[in-house]
């Protein structure tokens, strides 16, 4: 039911003037929340408070209500409430403020296109994907806080919505509501500005003064109070649209139950005096903060980014201010050590709370999203409540204490407290790496790079562990010898190339010079990269270096977000090789087999031999004659294999490991690791207060496997969580399955490494964890009806076969262990039982070679790195055509055994 605007500053009648020479002045904003009067719809019985009118249906024809559903006496007081203290000619109260912007995107239809900032809600993202991916909308994500970012995506007819936020939650950016609302009302008049308040409530801010045509809160918030009511609100000036909303809300029946309106009343009552105390402490809380060294983010601050469009279109800084630690682990410690901080999502309640965004409120954006919009990882969030300010501070203060972010001054004079510098690790690089480090003078220069480098990774596979590591579980890993290899081809155009064969065959070309250097602060030779990855140029390169015709393929995004990220960041000494990238892949892309974490260590390899960061030396001389008693050195082949060093496989993992932090926001090191050293390795994961580790295998011996793509989509998120629901509701099951599962591992660990275990005893022993370890997995849930097809085809009796999931399951792959002595046709029978079955084997072995590199110079030339020099005078060696062409059309079966004969490869 909307509420009708009386005209004038606000609708409720001030009493007569007691004197014809001094009129009543309006009442102010905090007067008009604690007075509930609407002139339209006066109590029978003059009660103060207003009943519930807690009835579903209405006696009487035509009537003003005749069901609850389409108006209701109770929301009718609630609507005209929000209306008057929102400055607005209608409102709306509907079940949360999620079902309020379901309403407003009703008004959209297929082919619309809606321009969206991109730090919102977790859930608003979440609507706008399903809107995007199933109702036909064009979503443009775009850096609000600069207006200008807006206008290349306004077009008249088409942008039929602009959804914006300010503060953003949370990283509390500012967005210049009025001009962005002008400039696109002068470009596409029918576009409707819709703007979510929740940060700011009524209270601080009005956006329909500064142009907005709809506005909506989640009332669970700020407008409530108390956190005891589920509740939105939408308030608008514009008939045409208070008809079609309301005729969606009554049409789909959202709207607010009268007994939650009754609550929403009464909390909204002291929506003011709740707000001004909460605002002060607030700023209390950031002031200490930024004094003990943290990047805070408060538009209260004097050095807060956008204060000053703040403080022109709102009246409060809000209660929410979030700031980053440099460090996700310190993070976790600082909120599990709050006691009076209540560690949840939400805000906007008398009640202070704490949270991670990452991992609670925003963990439905994905990783590679949250690191491509600048969301960092170890940020938390603080939502103000009324306690006491000095409690508040002292229990964030001794958490802080406790967590080791903070330390006791040495200075007397100075505060009792300081911030602690974060411990940095020993960097260890090989001497040629050194080497490679510009002198002050810049004089120094390289060469260029005419040899073509062609790099490859393996994938991995969960020998067991899965779903129970998650829970401390030791899993085990290895390599699997299906791989992505990757080419680097010299341009010297000035110009950065790649192409991403089996990622939507993406390619693209920047000017190098038109990257945003301007946003990249180089790590020197010698050092390493920070913890955390760097925000302005992981926004920089979303906003201003991806094409927008990457929105559509968010894997090509991350893949290309990470490797410009890595490219930029590694530039040094004024140089900015011109190349070509090439990646292609024998892994099953998305099955769960550590295909990101083998294109990572592909990407950072060739960027750091491009970059002349990492050097791979040249033979040693052999046996020489005539040195007296020096022998020289005897070089043995290892069957062609020659080794990459320790120093070098450091380097690149841990610059896969960055890669890889685009791409997955938090991820554990395993599959990196596996990646780069090969072989197998143990992981048992970290938690709160809880170390990880990772140990290698040593003496694993490469096996025989089967991997069965299901071709099922898998949900990871949704099947961990699913064995967290079902160990919180039988925990004593669980963790009998988790200790079991662990048994497991600590067995297959000791068997793979046993020396003395003979080839037959080992794979008798592996065959039987495996059946063990998939009867655990499939106790716990996270199997799938195609997984158990495969593992019934492969135990049949003709086969005798042990097979279990690996990786998250439901769907995704399957593991078959093969043994030494089963017979070539009887194999190739099985794979095509199982292509009949539309499944994908592919036959490789676990436990092989890590890292491969090789500079093959061109097609006709197979040479090893660094054994034919590079001699850029050279004609017959320049005239040399290219591999990338022939690289790029091999295909899935023809590409290893092709790159193999390239040349004799260096592997870790």
């Amino acid at each position: 039911m909307a509420a009708q605007k009386a005209s004038g500053a606000h609708d409720l009648p001030t009493p007569d003037p007691e004197s014809p020479y001094r009129s009543r002045k309006p009442y102010r904003f905090s007067t008009l929340c604690a007075t509930v009067d609407n002139p339209f719809a006066k109590d029978q019985y003059g009660s103060s408070s207003v009943p519930i009118y807690q009835t579903a249906t209405f006696k009487g024809v035509a009537g003003e209500y005749d069901y609850t559903r389409s108006g209701n006496p109770t929301r009718t007081h609630l609507e005209h409430h929000i209306a008057k203290i929102s400055s607005a000619g209608h409102a709306f109260a509907v079940s949360s403020g999620m079902a309020a912007l379901d309403v407003i995107t009703r008004l959209l239809k297929p082919g619309d296109e809606v321009i969206a900032g991109d730090d919102l809600y977790g859930g608003t993202n979440r609507l706008l994907t399903y809107l995007k991916t199933n109702g036909g909308v064009t979503v443009h994500h775009v850096d609000t806080t600069v207006a200008e970012n807006v206008l290349p995506h306004v077009k008249a007819g088409k942008t039929a919505m602009v959804l914006l936020e300010s503060p953003t939650n949370p990283l509390l950016k500012i967005v210049d509501l009025q001009k962005i609302a002008a400039d696109v009302k002068e470009r596409a008049p029918d576009a409707i500005i819709v703007v979510d308040n929740t940060m700011m409530s009524p209270y601080c801010q009005r956006p329909l003064d500064y142009g907005a045509d709809i506005v909506y809160d989640s009332a669970t918030k700020y407008l409530s109070g108390h956190h005891d009511l589920m509740a939105g609100v939408i308030v608008c000036n514009r008939d045409d649209l208070a008809k079609h909303m309301a005729f969606i809300i009554n049409s789909v029946g959202n709207a607010l139950t009268p007994f939650d309106c009754f609550l929403l009343l009464r909390g909204s009552k002291t929506l003011a005096i709740r707000m001004d105390r909460q605002q002060s402490t607030a700023m209390r809380v950031a002031t200490m903060l930024e004094r003990l060294g943290f990047k805070v983010n408060y538009p209260g601050l004097p050095n807060h980014p956008g204060r000053e469009v703040h403080e022109r279109i709102a009246s409060g800084y809000g209660a929410v201010l979030s700031f980053t630690t440099g460090d996700k682990a310190l993070s976790e410690r600082i909120v599990g050590a709050t006691r009076l901080w209540g560690i949840s999502v939400s805000f906007g309640a008398v009640n202070s709370l704490i949270s991670m965004p990452c991992v609670m409120s925003h963990a439905s954006i994905d990783a590679a999203t949250r690191a491509a919009r600048g969301l960092p990882e170890d940020l938390i969030r603080l939502c103000v409540g009324i306690e006491d300010p000095e409690d508040l501070l002292d229990d964030l203060e001794r958490a802080l204490l406790e967590a080791g972010a903070i330390t006791v001054s040495a200075n007397a004079d100075e505060h009792q407290y300081v911030r602690t510098t974060l411990p940095k690790t020993e960097v260890s690089i090989s001497r040629a790496v050194e080497k490679l480090a510009f002198n002050d003078s810049g004089l120094t220069r390289r060469p260029r790079e005419y040899r073509e480098w062609m790099v490859s990774a393996p994938g991995k596979v969960i020998l067991f562990g899965e779903h129970a590591v998650v829970h401390g579980v030791t899993a085990v890993a290895a390599s699997v010898d299906l791989r992505c290899y990757g080419l680097t081809t010299p341009r010297h155009d000035g110009k950065l190339s790649v192409q991403f064969c089996d990622i939507e065959n993406f390619y693209h070309e920047w000017d190098i010079n038109n990257l945003p250097w301007d946003a990249v602060t180089t790590i020197q030779v010698g050092q390493e990269h920070p913890e955390q990855l760097d925000q302005t140029l992981m926004e920089a390169i979303s906003t201003r270096a991806l094409p927008a015709s990457i929105d559509a393929a968010p894997k090509a995004r991350g893949a290309a977000t990470a490797f410009l990220y890595l490219y930029m960041i590694l530039a040094h000494g004024g140089e900015r090789p011109s190349f070509n990238f090439s990646a292609r892949s024998t892994l099953p892309i998305g099955a769960g087999l550590g295909s990101s974490a083998s294109f990572s260590v592909c990407a950072a390899t060739t960027l750091l031999l491009l970059h002349q960061r990492i050097s791979i030396p040249a033979l040693p001389a052999p046996t020489r004659e005539g040195h007296g008693s020096d022998p020289g050195h005897i070089h043995v082949s290892h069957q062609g294999r020659r080794a990459i060093p320790p120093p070098v496989a450091e380097e690149v993992n841990r610059w896969a490991f960055v890669a890889e932090k685009i791409l997955h926001g938090n991820p554990s090191g395993v599959d990196n690791s596996v990646s780069v050293y090969g072989g197998a390795l143990a992981y048992t994961r970290a938690g709160f207060g809880k170390k990880s580790g990772m140990e290698p295998i040593h003496g694993f011996k490469s096996l025989r496997f089967l991997l069965t793509d299901s071709k099922v989509p898998r949900d990871t998120k949704k099947l961990v969580a699913g064995v967290s629901e079902k160990k919180a509701r039988e925990p004593e099951v669980v963790n009998a399955i988790l200790d079991g599962i662990q048994s497991i591992s600590d067995e297959a660990r000791r068997a793979l490494a046993d020396p003395e275990l003979s080839r037959e005893a080992l794979l008798s022993a592996l065959s039987a964890l495996i059946d063990e370890n998939h009867a655990h997995l499939v106790s716990l849930g996270v199997s799938h009806a195609s997984l158990e097809a495969i593992r019934a085809k492969t135990a049949q009796s003709i086969y005798k076969l042990s097979t279990k999931l690996t990786g998250a399951g439901g769907g995704g792959c399957a593991v078959t262990l093969v043994p030494d002595d089963m017979r070539e046709e009887l194999l190739q029978q099985l794979i095509s039982d199982l292509l009949s079955d539309n499944f994908q084997p592919y036959l490789t072995s676990v436990g092989g070679s890590g890292l491969g590199i090789l500079s093959p110079y061109g097609q006709d030339a197979p040479f090893t790195p660094p054994e034919t020099p590079n001699d850029a005078n050279d004609e017959a060696y320049l005239s040399r055509e290219p591999l990338r062409a022939t690289f790029q059309e091999k295909s899935v079966l023809e590409l290893p055994e092709w790159a193999e004969s390239r040349g004799r490869w260096l592997y870790v």
